[in-house]
């Protein structure tokens, strides 16, 4: 049994990450003994599994259903969520790919453009909103 002082550094976190975990509801708040919660291996279980979803790209809301998944069962379910958050990182992905592209063009052409304007900064220049 630990503090919360001593979970979240288990953990790697924070306290105030811990607080607002429990705050969204996906880590639950112990019964105080005296004056001090203690928080057991379940709790340190409960910040792991948040931290690996979140490296994974699920939002907190996706992992508080991915949460309430585990414990009806519903694996399914979770596969389904678990598949449009791959399809989410395959567009995140291309986009990713087009915008290194774009930089590796723009990285050429200000190499190869002694006497002019920068190519970098002026394509963000001349992307750059109007104002009125």
């Amino acid at each position: 049994m630990h503090t919360i002082g001593k979970l979240a550094e288990n953990a790697g976190v924070g306290v105030e990450t811990l607080r607002f975990y429990q705050r969204k509801g996906l880590l639950g708040i112990p019964e105080a003994t005296g004056k001090v919660r203690q928080y057991g291996s379940t709790h340190l279980r409960r910040v792991t599994f948040i931290k690996s979803a979140q490296a994974a790209g699920f939002t907190l809301g996706e992992i508080k259903q991915l949460l309430a998944m585990d414990a009806s069962h519903n694996h399914s379910q979770a596969r389904q969520l678990a598949l449009q958050r791959l399809a989410a990182i395959d567009e995140q992905l291309t986009q990713l790919q087009v915008a290194r592209g774009v930089l590796e063009k723009l990285a050429h052409d200000c190499e190869h453009s002694r006497d002019q304007p920068c190519p970098i900064i002026a394509s963000f220049v001349n992307a750059a909103p109007v104002a009125d």
